[in-house]
């Protein structure tokens, strides 16, 4: 099999102003435009999980509560995966491209996690009107912002 190589473009920092992606300054003009997308999709390294054990793991034992007792890797969202790679959309609050940061509402990843791509959200390719889904995750939010009431807690078994 074939040997890729990724660099990251920049790092996920998270402070008491908030949460941020901070480019290489190489990157900046990569910015030119993104101004007006009121989202992002932000392609991450889950660093924080990259262990040639881990990457190994292709089957995880219940870790949804309503779940199946033994699901495959790629039907959870876990960072244990054979490339622990991330997909995050992201709300955009603010893009400095000057700084070449950008400035996010929330990243489900860890501060200083490696920064892979950033592409627009953009509803015609992005959003799916009813994606079918399995029984034990069906009664989950429909969307990002009806997840904020949502007692997550309850769902998972870690």
């Amino acid at each position: 099999m074939e040997e890729y190589k990724v660099y990251p473009i920049g790092e996920v920092h998270m402070d008491e102003e908030g949460f941020f992606i901070d480019l290489a300054p190489s990157y900046r003009p990569a910015l030119q435009a993104l101004e007006g997308f009121s989202h992002i999709n932000v392609l991450w390294w889950f660093s924080h999980c990259d262990k040639k054990e881990l990457r190994r793991m292709l089957e995880a034992p219940k870790p949804y509560r309503q779940s199946p007792d033994v699901m495959g890797i790629f039907a959870t969202r876990s960072p244990v995966r054979p490339n622990p790679i991330a997909l995050s959309a992201a709300e955009v609050i603010h893009i400095d491209e000057e700084q070449a940061r950008i400035q996010i509402a929330y990243i489900d990843a860890e501060d200083g996690s490696p920064v892979l791509d950033i592409k627009p959200y953009t509803p015609s390719l992005d959003r799916i009107e009813n994606p079918g889904l399995p029984d034990w995750c069906r009664h989950w939010p429909r969307s990002v912002e009806d997840s904020a009431d949502f007692n997550w807690e309850d769902e998972f078994n870690f």
